[in-house]
């Protein structure tokens, strides 16, 4: 009997001690990643046409990004933020982040990406503030904000500015227009900007999964 006690003793703690070294399987419900490839071609007469290359990686409040030719030509950024959002007729998004750069600017910044939605309108603007290891004289604020329209699902237009020191001067505010288009998980977008009487074209493709 005792024997019978025992082995009856060893089977019902079996499960419990298997369970207890088994690590238990992720939830159902936890969050997967998402990821965007985007290349912006830029073309401005009588300045270096280049192109300007970035990739983010997004995991529930997790946001992660790496850009070239961003902030400055030949300059490298990667970038850690926090994603927040919510609303129902009114959606908002919001993410700070913080920056490294390096490469022909060196430096850090602070930085965010916005979106408000209502209906058929969308307010989208990013923005950074470039402290520069170098001197802070070359230190710089830049923004990109747009307000798109879209009448159907595939299709936005919209009016956009932008403050840069990309092109040949060292601080440049850019108005324009935009179109886009979207198919399945590809993107296709067209800025046009009117600097100074000159016209600079931006043509960017980005793809998601």
């Amino acid at each position: 009997m005792r024997r019978l006690a025992c082995l009856a003793i060893a089977l019902v703690m079996l499960p419990t001690a298997v369970s207890a070294q088994t690590p238990a399987p992720p939830p159902d419900d936890a969050p997967a990643w998402e990821f965007a490839v985007a290349a912006s071609a830029y073309f401005s007469r009588g300045d270096e046409d280049f192109v300007q290359p970035s990739i983010t990686a997004d995991r529930g409040r997790l946001h992660l990004e790496g850009r070239y030719n961003y902030e400055a030509l030949d300059t490298t950024s990667v970038w850690a933020g926090y994603n927040f959002g919510g609303g129902e007729t009114v959606t908002w998004e919001l993410t700070p982040m913080f920056g490294a750069v390096f490469g022909a600017t060196d430096g850090i910044a602070p930085g965010y990406k916005a979106t408000i939605g209502w209906r058929k309108l969308e307010f989208y603007s990013e923005g950074e503030y470039v402290v520069d290891t170098g001197g802070s004289s070359n230190s710089f604020l830049y923004n990109w904000s747009e307000l798109t329209l879209a009448p159907v699902e595939w299709f936005r237009l919209g009016l956009i500015t932008q403050r840069t020191r990309l092109y040949g001067t060292d601080r440049a505010i850019d108005r324009g227009a935009l179109a886009g288009v979207s198919f399945r998980r590809i993107d296709l977008i067209g800025y046009v900007f009117d600097r100074d009487n000159e016209v600079a074209v931006i043509l960017t493709a980005v793809v998601n999964f």
